[in-house]
């Protein structure tokens, strides 16, 4: 099983278009050792010609254009993308359907119910796409079952609900539902090879853990380092639990986490562009090291 890093940041990549932080700045002049990177997207394959999408970003045109495999082999129009799987509705992990829009065949999207009627309500992508490839919807269990995706073979798909709220133009914002996120488990069947991805995790719940600890490979949320990064740089006034991310640092953050989880590569994606993380000479990206972890960029290959 092959997994491609398509993007690697958080809402807005890195640097961040209006961003003057400390780590837009400094990249930008070119006065840090760091890499820029798209808003974050993976994409998986068993045999290096149909892949599964796992959420579209703004940046997908920019990201398929830097990944061969991916990009059209055969007539006229063509594509190595057989279908999508939505993490949730937000604008990151979604806006990027509409580029797909010119495709000859219905987008294959799977993706929780909560997440389909985000879609076709509050930031309507089903709605607007209907006037040009289509969409076929595909629901996906919220109890960790699992499932296989049409034309992708010798994968097989574990999907679970992770506590998050919806996005800021969901109708039901300010009321959770089960299915507003998800984490899933992608299991090779001919290998049993498997690897979690969940790149928003507010929480360790009990099945949240198991799944961690039943993986070969973690690819997980590495949005913040601490807790007040945001209000301590001056961009926002909202800690990282409130924006349904778990922290690296400090008592019970992810590097904790982490530790706890033997024999199991661990690899931190949607990075926010204030992670002092993002900066390879810095103390966290050392201490990350230390620990085992590693920092995803944007064309990382992982084969289990």
């Amino acid at each position: 099983m092959k997994i491609r890093v398509l993007g690697s940041g958080a809402g807005g990549g890195f640097p961040q278009w209006n961003c003057n932080c400390d780590n837009c700045r400094r990249l930008r002049h070119q006065q840090m050792n760091g890499k820029a990177r798209t808003q974050s997207s993976i994409a998986v394959s068993t045999d290096n010609k149909n892949w599964l999408l796992f959420n579209t970003s703004p940046d997908i045109r920019a990201q398929l254009e830097a990944f061969p495999a991916i990009q059209p082999k055969e007539g006229i129009r063509d594509t190595g993308i057989k279908a999508v799987l939505l993490i949730d509705s937000q604008i990151d992990h979604t806006t990027g359907m509409l580029m797909l829009r010119e495709g000859k065949e219905p987008l294959n999207v799977y993706c929780s119910e909560m997440v389909k009627q985000d879609l076709t309500t509050g930031f309507p992508v089903f709605k607007m796409l209907e006037h040009y490839c289509t969409v076929k919807h595909h629901p996906v269990p919220l109890d960790g079952s699992s499932f296989t995706v049409e034309a992708i073979d010798d994968i097989r798909l574990y999907t679970h609900s992770l506590k998050s709220k919806a996005p800021p133009y969901s109708p039901h914002r300010h009321d959770p539902h089960e299915g507003d996120n998800i984490g899933v488990i992608i299991e090779q069947i001919s290998t049993g090879k498997r690897v979690y991805y969940a790149p928003g995790l507010g929480e360790i719940e009990p099945h949240v853990l198991s799944a961690m600890q039943n993986v070969d490979c973690l690819l997980v949320d590495g949005t913040f380092w601490t807790e007040d990064e945001m209000i301590a740089c001056g961009a926002s006034s909202k800690k990282a639990q409130e924006m349904g991310h778990l922290a690296q640092s400090g008592p019970g953050g992810m590097i904790e986490v982490l530790n706890a989880i033997p024999d199991t590569r661990k690899i931190l994606i949607h990075i926010n562009n204030t992670n002092p993380i993002l900066d390879e000479d810095s103390d966290a990206f050392k201490i990350l090291n230390q620990n085992g972890i590693e920092v995803s960029y944007d064309g990382l290959e992982i084969e289990l």
